[in-house]
């Protein structure tokens, strides 16, 4: 399963609208940025990867705390723990994004019109939720510290080879984030705070 198809499933569709009852914004907003946030947090992750020390870091992570085991009980995690979820999620985001996070906060709101306010707690809450994404991916990939970041480019990459037949994430994204036609929205979002890869 690739990020689009993440985003489109059963799963996806109850993180849009527990996100959007949390933070008391329309199921239309809510996957709105949820669209933006989930690629923009893996490219963010993609980017740490690089420094061999990043991905050991990232690969412990996974294997630890962020095993998958979160997924199968999405229910009963908004059902009262959202505040837990948050706090693990503003560390993963600090982690992943560094100084970068208020700027990546505010393309993201510029980009959907909504308030930064509202972003960020979005932000945390699904950046547990796509770490144990990932974490499943890796057990189901048998993937190293050596491969995360291809193990990554893939769930960002499957979702643009779909975008180009018609479909999937970047489509989803709208082609007009797309500023420089590099086929890549995500380097427009985020470029100026990660730079391009």
């Amino acid at each position: 399963m690739d990020l689009s198809e993440l985003l489109k499933s059963t799963a996806g569709q109850s993180i849009v609208k527990n996100v959007a009852g949390q933070l008391g914004m329309s199921q239309n907003e809510a996957s709105s940025v949820v669209s933006l946030a989930i690629p923009a947090i893996l490219e963010g992750m993609t980017k740490n990867v690089q420094s061999r020390d990043g991905a050991e870091n990232l690969n412990k992570a996974l294997e630890s705390k962020h095993d998958g085991s979160l997924l199968d009980n999405l229910s009963g995690i908004f059902g009262g723990r959202t505040q837990e979820l948050q706090q693990d999620g503003n560390g993963i985001l600090n982690h992943v994004f560094g100084s970068n996070l208020a700027g990546v906060e505010q393309g993201i709101s510029q980009k959907t019109g909504l308030s930064k306010n509202k972003i960020g707690p979005l932000l945390a809450i699904l950046a547990p939720i796509v770490m144990a994404y990932l974490g499943k991916q890796k057990r189901q990939t048998n993937t190293g510290a050596g491969g995360l970041g291809d193990l990554l480019g893939s769930l960002i990459g499957g979702a643009q080879q779909k975008a180009k037949s018609g479909g999937g994430l970047v489509d989803m994204l709208g082609s007009a984030l797309d500023k420089d036609g590099d086929g890549n929205p995500l380097n427009d979002i985020l470029g100026g705070f990660l730079g391009k890869r």
